[in-house]
């Protein structure tokens, strides 16, 4: 009598193996063509905060740094923004996509509905400076966040990202990336128009 013979279990495992490369592939298709279908937009990723109060944070000013009046440029209290509506910005004078993003900031800093303040993140204070003393200063406040707790608070994934607040302190919106023309032009100046009443 001969011994029984025992298949191993071997060829289920390679082809787990050989398909598992094609699941990924298809799953990563299927994402890819979801967003194309659905137009995504890769700046407009949600964010747990929107719809809730902005997070508490005074972070302190960007030392040296002065306003056209030649007056130090405060740090960031959201509570002292005069119940306007604001726009926060996470920049850094390393960050290439801010740069790019700048001139529209410079425009949107001249417009009295509402106040444009920004979080210098990670930065060294001497690079802040001479970045703004560069390409201009668009904003009302500047508060420095060296070790980036405030952007942790604020859920920011990278820099440049731009928060819309609203007067009574409630995060409305989120740009992630720098603000471009048409975001500003379809999104942005609408819901600005919205929150200051005109």
């Amino acid at each position: 009598m001969s011994d029984p013979v025992i298949t191993p279990a071997r060829p289920r495992r390679r082809l787990w193996l050989v398909a598992l490369p094609l699941v990924v592939f298809l799953a990563l298709a299927g994402l890819f063509f979801s967003r194309l279908e659905t137009g995504g937009d890769p700046s407009r990723i949600p964010s747990a905060l929107v719809g809730k109060k902005a997070p508490v944070v005074s972070l302190p000013p960007l030392e040296g740094l002065k306003g056209p009046d030649g007056a130090p440029l405060p740090g960031i209290d959201l509570a002292a923004l005069g119940g306007k509506p604001a726009l926060v910005n996470v920049w850094a004078s390393w960050c290439g996509p801010c740069r790019e993003e700048h001139p529209i900031l410079m425009q949107l800093g001249k417009d009295p509905r509402f106040s444009l303040v920004g979080i210098n993140y990670k930065d060294a204070p001497d690079n802040a400076r001479r970045f703004l003393g560069q390409f201009g200063l668009p904003y009302k406040a500047v508060g420095v966040d060296p070790k980036g707790r405030a952007a942790i608070e604020w859920g920011v994934y990278g820099v440049p990202e731009t928060f819309v607040v609203s007067k009574d302190g409630t995060i409305v919106h989120k740009f992630v990336g720098p603000l471009t023309p048409e975001a500003v032009s379809n999104t942005l100046l609408p819901m600005m128009a919205r929150l200051s009443g005109g």
